[in-house]
């Protein structure tokens, strides 16, 4: 293990202080089972449709979501008068990456 770390680059401040973020976002378990949520319906919701399926109200799940987005791990976009979040993506590929970067190469 200490070869693999010694060949290992370091993090950036940048990185680090991203991958940060994205542990402090998901610190919160109502936030993780919102994303579990949005990751098993495979398309956007609106607050009221996840008001329903989660035990939480509707200002605590826009909170929940404001924070997700703000690290992007949820997406908004607009439909008529009403918004709905939907899962990145592309965080199915960046959050494993982030953790092997941090934990220097190792699974």
């Amino acid at each position: 293990m200490k070869a693999t770390l010694q060949n290992q680059q370091p993090l950036t401040d940048d990185d680090a202080v991203l991958y940060a973020s994205w542990f402090k976002a998901l610190a919160d378990p109502m936030r993780v089972q919102l994303l579990s949520l949005l990751a098993r319906e495979r398309r956007p919701m609106a607050v009221g449709e996840i008001t329903g399926r989660l035990p939480i109200g509707q200002s605590t799940v826009s909170h929940h979501l404001k924070v997700l987005a703000e690290v992007r791990f949820v997406l908004s976009e607009r439909q008529g008068t009403s918004t709905r979040y939907g899962l990145n993506t592309a965080c199915l590929e960046c959050f494993p990456s982030a953790v092997t970067a941090i934990l220097g190469g190792q699974p």
